[in-house]
């Protein structure tokens, strides 16, 4: 592909851009002084700003990149991972949201350790912070390196993940949380709306005719619901799997949850969920759609990382191709910021702050920052290694499904069964994740050979069975000791009196409404 000459306009889009960053970045920063303010801004986020950062962090470069070429090679059932993420807030809203509210916990591996023991806690930290940086933020930094690429081919992938990668460093360290959600809601107004127009433009190579679309793509490929033995995503991976992943990355993540811990109270935590929900179900029209409208327009692409850029460098004018650049820039530095914010909260209050209680608010954000900056050179020292993966929506989603199934198990049933035990949780991680670990070995040497999304859920499964049968061997808790912390039917009314509008409730009964309206019309 040649280089794509950027006009003035482009340019001071994407310069305006980055200084308005910057700018958030200083302002933001002076207020930034203790340890609640870099990791939860405060404790005062809105809905709106919840619900726009909730949608810009998790569509990042990756998910744009990843969801158009998945769509490109094999249609568009890779959309079940978005309309599922609506279903998952959902549910976390109803069962887990006014926990984390009420017990005020900074990191979710906090809440293990109220619900089990400091075992847990530490052990799921750091997976969490493995994850967030050997796969979130270096996923991040690649793919978004991938797409300035193509504006910049003569600068090396490299330089340009250290630029990224320092940039977003640099900013988040200053801001903290408060800064990233502030970008975020920037970013998100742009992604919808470049995304929208290159949506749009696609769609006129078809003259707007979705019977044209449905002419020259192969049925299959515009089907949601496939075939047991479907190599992208089977129907029964949709069924059991794909919730598993999704209820990991949205009601357990800590760089998502952390949005929702940063509220103001419970119901600006349930409102922002549930328009992160609703934003989350536009994916399959801007940005999985166009990538099966592209294996007409630009047949012959091997590489499915490549399917997005090539649509941005060939389809936009002059003008609009700035502001999408921008939007990229936006979710690549969405992306970033946000993991690596998570991960520093992880080591300083997880590890830090819980061996040295009584550091003061100040060193625990100078300890914030530092580790953040740390953070930022080991996931820049790693991206390059992604382009030895197929895919990286295929990296990460793959990663993912041997990892979290006894962390989904063991959180659902620690909220929903007072009698799941101490020991039943730590052995559910242990055990889970070493049959985890056999099965990918297996699944490497080509012995072992179900859909990454199956093996997710059969995982699961089988971490229950383990919480189950340890939990009844094991000694009981005491009676109500877990009784504040457990669900009861009363916790998922809302916390006040609120007109019906105002009840998440029923903006859970809408999400869902369009979530099956976007099923059926996909099936």
């Amino acid at each position: 592909m040649t280089e794509i000459a950027l006009s003035n306009l482009d340019k001071a889009i994407i310069v305006g851009y980055f200084v308005i960053i910057v700018l958030i970045g200083f302002f933001v920063s002076r207020k930034t002084e203790t340890g609640d303010d870099l990791f939860l801004a405060g404790r005062s986020l809105g809905w709106l700003a919840i619900g726009f950062s909730l949608f810009a962090s998790n569509i990042s470069s990756t998910t744009l990149i990843g969801l158009s070429g998945q769509a490109y090679m094999t249609g568009i059932s890779v959309a079940n991972y978005e309309w599922m993420a609506a279903v998952v807030l959902v549910v976390m809203a109803v069962f887990f949201i006014p926990y984390y509210i009420k017990s005020r916990i900074t990191t979710i591996p906090e809440f293990l350790e109220r619900r089990f023991d400091v075992r847990s806690r530490k052990y799921f930290s750091v997976i969490t912070i493995f994850l967030s940086i050997v796969v979130d933020t270096a996923g991040g930094l690649y793919a978004g390196a991938i797409v300035v690429n193509v504006f910049f081919p003569d600068i090396p992938i490299w330089q340009t993940i250290l630029a990224l990668g320092v940039f977003a460093g640099l900013y988040t360290a200053a801001g903290g949380l408060k800064a990233v959600v502030y970008t975020d809601v920037l970013q998100a107004v742009i992604l919808l709306f470049g995304a929208s127009v290159l949506t749009y433009l696609m769609f006129s190579k078809f003259d707007f005719s979705w019977a044209s679309v449905t002419a020259t793509v192969e049925p299959e490929k515009l089907s949601k619901i496939r075939p047991l033995d479907d190599p992208a995503l089977p129907w029964l991976g949709t069924l059991i799997g794909v919730p598993v992943l999704g209820f990991y990355y949205w009601a357990t993540n800590q760089y998502i949850v952390q949005r929702v811990l940063g509220a103001k109270d419970i119901k600006n935590a349930r409102w922002g969920a549930m328009l992160g929900g609703t934003l989350k179900l536009t994916a399959l029209f801007i940005m999985v759609l166009p990538g099966v409208m592209a294996f007409s327009v630009f047949p012959n692409l091997d590489d499915p990382d490549m399917v997005f850029p090539t649509m941005v460098a060939n389809v936009l004018p002059i003008g609009i191709t700035g502001l999408v650049l921008a939007g990229l820039i936006s979710a690549i530095l969405s992306s970033i910021d946000s993991t690596l914010n998570s991960a520093s909260t992880l080591i300083t209050m997880d590890f830090v702050k819980a061996k040295n209680p009584n550091i003061t608010n100040e060193q625990t954000a100078r300890i914030g920052r530092i580790t953040t900056l740390v953070l930022m050179v080991v996931a820049v020292l790693w991206a390059p290694n992604i382009a030895n993966f197929e895919g990286i929506f295929a990296y990460i989603q793959q990663a993912f499904s041997y990892i979290v199934p006894p962390v989904v198990a063991i959180f659902f049933m620690g909220i929903l069964w007072e009698r799941g035990s101490r020991n039943a949780a730590f052995i559910t991680l242990v055990v889970g994740h070493g049959l985890s670990l056999v099965l990918f070995i297996l699944s490497a040497m080509g012995v072992f050979q179900l859909h990454f999304t199956i093996t997710a859920g059969l995982l699961t499964i089988i971490s229950f069975g383990v919480f189950y049968v340890v939990s009844i061997r094991s000694e009981a808790p005491e009676t109500g000791e877990f009784a504040d912390i457990t669900w009861k039917p009363a916790d998922a009314r809302p916390s006040e009196p609120m007109p019906l509008w105002q009840d998440y409730r029923v903006h859970s009964v809408i999400v869902l409404l369009l979530t099956a309206a976007s099923i059926i019309a996909f099936w």
